[in-house]
């Protein structure tokens, strides 16, 4: 009768199989080179004892823990929860779990939080889009296998996945002037965000090429209750529009709008970026540039995947909004 599987120790399969706990530590982790016929007279023993080695003592003794980190700045975001989703069920897949880190959008705090969770993980999936470049390629070497997302730095010997924000951001302006409206508000994220940079460019790119709108500038930050608190600035302002960073800022924004007497899209269109779930659900449901988080963490996956193992991990990708229209824009009142 064979052994019960919880008792039965490397010791007893060496014994039975008459090697030692070496040879049947390196036979089980696929790492012995010695005489294939010693080889099959472990696994025989094992098979017949009922014995697996534990994951915890497997990744001792390879030096793998099986789990890469990730690391965002505010997991409550349901767009980084979309990331996560696609990386963490990929991985999954290959045997790999993912551990995450939430910086709580505070930058300072990102090198050391990626330096601790990259020392209990294999590698790291770093979405930073807050982190100086500076110390982002002082950081980079040490977190290696690293890969980026949300963020382009052609410094670091990573692959990074982005988004085309400053497209995307584009497509939402021309889209506004269109239905004729001439007075822009973009109610602006973190000022050391790089998606935030590249949003601002891209409304630069339209300033330049449409010269008859005004684009005003109005600080926010990347969640509900700043685009909640930028309500009043926005009415000041005069714009028959607002872009705001994301949806989340959009949302809390058109609340703040309503508390103020202030109707969407009547009074004023707004927009948002990133098109969560909940985007389409709100009242009225929001225009924004859809962006497929969870392919993104697919993508990240495969690109860590190959790392790992060993091979070359394929071109960076950005990937490219969609304008989805919806009920917050329409034309401005005459």
């Amino acid at each position: 009768m064979a052994a019960n599987r919880a008792s039965v120790t490397i010791a007893d399969v060496a014994r039975r199989a008459g090697v030692s706990p070496a040879t049947v530590s390196r036979v089980m982790n696929g790492r012995f080179a010695g005489d294939p016929e010693v080889a099959e007279r472990v696994r025989d023993a094992a098979t017949a004892l009922s014995y697996a080695p534990s994951p915890l003592a497997r990744s001792l003794a390879l030096g793998q823990t099986q789990a890469i980190a990730f690391v965002v700045p505010d997991l409550a975001n349901p767009a980084f929860q979309s990331v996560l989703a696609g990386l963490s069920k990929t991985a999954a897949r290959d045997g790999y779990r993912v551990l995450v880190a939430d910086s709580g959008e505070s930058p300072s705090d990102e090198p050391l939080l990626a330096a601790e969770i990259r020392r209990r993980t294999d590698a790291i999936v770093l979405c930073a889009p807050r982190m100086p470049e500076e110390q982002l390629l002082d950081l980079a070497d040490r977190l290696q296998p690293l890969v980026l997302i949300n963020r382009v730095a052609t410094q670091v010997a990573s692959p990074s996945l982005s988004i085309d924000y400053r497209t995307g951001i584009y497509a939402i302006a021309r889209h506004l002037y269109e239905l004729g409206h001439r007075h822009l508000a973009y109610v602006y994220g973190p000022e050391r965000s790089a998606s935030n940079a590249y949003r601002e460019a891209g409304l630069s790119d339209f300033s330049d090429e449409h010269p008859d709108v005004r684009v005003d500038r109005v600080p926010a930050g990347a969640g509900s209750d700043d685009g909640r608190a930028a309500a009043g600035d926005v009415r000041q302002s005069g714009a028959t529009a607002a872009l705001a960073f994301n949806d989340l800022v959009a949302i809390g924004l058109i609340g703040g709008l309503r508390e103020l007497g202030v109707s969407v899209p009547d009074d004023i269109s707004v927009t948002g970026f990133d098109d969560i779930p909940l985007a389409q659900y709100v009242a009225p449901a929001l225009t924004t540039a859809s962006v497929p988080h969870a392919d993104l963490g697919v993508v990240a996956w495969r690109r860590m995947h190959a790392l790992l193992r060993g091979e070359e991990p394929g071109h960076d990708v950005v990937f490219q909004p969609r304008l989805e229209l919806r009920d917050s824009s329409a034309a401005p009142r005459a």
